[in-house]
């Protein structure tokens, strides 16, 4: 068997599977489940200070975006830190701590932007023998209308300034949770690192509406009548989380910043992307919400089938190994050149990669041939866009070829001169 262990800003876990700071970490009772089933470490949900208790809507809290077959797409909430007390959390984080000495334990924080409130509470936490801290700066509801959450994370010298005075005020590692709500995700952790972070976590959730009654005219999830927008996570924000956390393992500001991947996490093959794309760990929020905690046997299972296939040993093997594939449109290959194949045995000769060619692209797909229903690809017409994959219901009936020998059909040009934008003619910057 692979090696799951991994160490991460210090904290060593049995497995990179972390559950994300959110309701299935409210308390000691799920963390206990959680642990029991096998996650590797959790970060507690967030707590705030002392002072007038949090209230939360009661009821609807959650909405969901569903696919054809009920499946769980998208996930939005409207909930808030947690409502329960201080001291009571802080009570049961020690008491988990001392019954999982081997698991990771991070406790979320969110207090407002004033010294004296982190300093006041960096204490206590690190007092219940947690690993660490996660500066939660990204929340887009509720707490950010209060100068909280994405409120902080959207401004870099706030983040940059809330994380030093972390860093002054507690020897635990300090983990920033960044908020994808920016135009520049690299500007965050810029900041994150000069201010002192040991690593960040990203993404947290995408502020949105998740629709409309149009019954009721009442944006959803509605209370009382009324609708506000929430955080969107699972499966459909990964490709989001995916290039925000690209882009900062790229940077090379950054790249040695240790990163927790966030963001629709549901399969061992979500998890491994991530971390080749420069994750350490990975936190599971929407997934176990779902389907319980016991996906974690298929999240390690899964991840040490795959491992053992490709002959990686341990997790290092492979973190970041995508990392020198992600590059700028501007140094693609322009001379790349692949072209669509339609396997004729597999084909239901349904015309749905015709409509779409015909209608939104090349019109490089014939329908005909011989008087008889026939779908076959016009080389000379086909740019390889990959939308006839795309919209193809049969999987693997239609391919993108690549050409590495001779000419572009539609240019008559020589291939394999591997020219970029930026070597490009065309280019105005080369006038």
């Amino acid at each position: 068997m692979a090696d799951l262990s991994v160490s991460f800003c210090g904290i060593k876990a049995p497995n990179p599977f972390w559950l994300a700071s959110a309701p299935p970490t409210d308390k000691a009772y799920n963390v206990e489940r959680a642990f029991r089933a096998g996650w590797g470490g959790v970060v507690w949900k967030t707590l705030g200070e002392d002072g007038p208790p949090i209230v939360n809507v009661s009821g609807p809290r959650y909405d969901a975006w569903h696919g054809p077959d009920r499946r769980v797409l998208g996930f939005t909430n409207i909930e808030l830190i947690t409502d329960r007390p201080l001291e009571t959390n802080l009570q049961e984080i020690a008491q988990v701590k001392r019954n999982w000495p081997d698991r990771a334990l991070f406790v979320s924080l969110m207090v407002p932007c004033v010294e004296e409130a982190w300093q006041a509470i960096l204490p206590r936490v690190e007092a219940t023998g947690c690993d660490g801290v996660e500066l939660n700066f990204g929340c887009p509801h509720g707490m950010s209308e209060r100068g909280m959450g994405a409120a902080v994370g959207q401004v870099p010298e706030y983040i940059e300034m809330v994380t030093r005075w972390c860093k002054a005020h507690t020897r635990m590692p300090v983990l920033v949770k960044l908020t994808p709500n920016v135009t520049d995700i690299r500007h965050a952790a810029r900041a994150s690192l000069k201010g002192g972070a040991d690593a960040v976590s990203l993404i947290n959730t995408v502020s949105s509406v998740m629709g409309v009654d149009l019954d009721t005219m009442t944006p959803r999830p509605p209370v009382d009548g009324l609708g506000t927008h929430g955080g969107y996570c699972g499966p459909s924000v990964k490709p989001i989380a995916l290039n925000m956390v690209g882009n900062i393992a790229r940077d090379p500001a950054t790249q040695k910043l240790p990163i927790s991947g966030i963001g629709g996490i549901t399969t061992w093959r979500d998890a491994a992307e991530y971390m080749v794309l420069g994750c350490g760990t990975v936190q599971v929020c929407t997934a176990a919400m779902v389907y319980g905690f016991k996906i974690i046997d298929e999240l390690k299972s899964g991840l040490d089938s795959w491992m053992a296939q490709k002959g990686y040993r341990s997790l290092a093997d492979f973190v970041g190994r995508a990392v020198p594939r992600f590059t700028e449109w501007q140094h693609l290959n322009l001379d790349y050149v692949a072209k669509a194949r339609i396997d004729q045995d597999l084909c239901i000769k349904c015309g749905r990669c015709h409509i779409a060619c015909e209608d939104t692209s090349h019109q490089a797909i014939t329908r005909e041939k011989d008087g008889k229903r026939h779908f076959e690809v016009i080389d000379a017409e086909c740019v390889g866009c990959n939308l006839c994959t795309v919209v193809c219901p049969v999987e693997n009936c239609i391919t993108l070829v690549a050409l590495t020998e001779g000419r572009d059909p539609r240019t008559g040009s020589e291939l394999g001169g591997h020219r970029t934008w930026m070597e490009h003619p065309n280019n105005p910057a080369r006038a």
